[in-house]
């Protein structure tokens, strides 16, 4: 069962997007980070409440949720890291090129952002040769139901025992 749609919602994503884009545009303002603070807390609300409506139902399942994330976003996020690739392969030179691939493998698996914090900071000037950059995110927000599984469904309140959350039913 999907979340009633919110427009109040929708409202924020729309607001938290204007200093990101401004910020990129190289327009003078330099918060942009509020932006992406916010969509943290937006994913982070939805992601909760859909996995506290699920454990409440006793139907969450850390494989399930997993799944329908991999629905929604890997066609998107592989086609656009084709494109990318591909004006790589035309326009960067040979070490760039490699740093990329690294990037790639890395985006792949939902690890750009500590790929991309192992490297250098998220606004040197080097940044700039780094197209998947934004994937760092991704990463972040796809741990968020792991730290829940392991938090949430198991928590002595709840009356949970450790069992292994890989597809189960909570308590079972």
């Amino acid at each position: 069962m999907a979340l009633k749609y919110r427009r109040d919602i929708d409202g924020l994503r729309a607001v938290a997007v204007l200093p990101v884009v401004i910020f990129h545009a190289g327009l003078g303002l330099g918060g942009g980070f509020i932006g992406v603070d916010v969509f943290f807390v937006i994913s982070g609300f939805l992601i909760t409440s859909i996995l506290l409506r699920e454990i409440d139902e006793n139907r969450f399942s850390i494989l399930g949720f997993y799944e329908r994330r991999a629905r929604r976003i890997l066609p998107a996020l592989f086609a656009m890291m084709v494109v990318v690739a591909l004006a790589a392969i035309a326009f960067f030179i040979p070490e760039d090129l490699d740093a990329f691939g690294k990037s790639l493998a890395a985006a792949s698996l939902f690890l750009s952002n500590v790929w991309f914090f192992s490297e250098l900071g998220y606004f040197t000037e080097a940044a700039e040769l780094k197209p998947l950059l934004h994937t760092w995110s991704l990463g972040i927000v796809s741990r968020l139901a792991g730290v829940a599984d392991l938090f949430g469904p198991r928590a002595p309140d709840r009356g949970f025992v450790c069992d292994v959350g890989l597809g189960g039913k909570p308590g079972t």
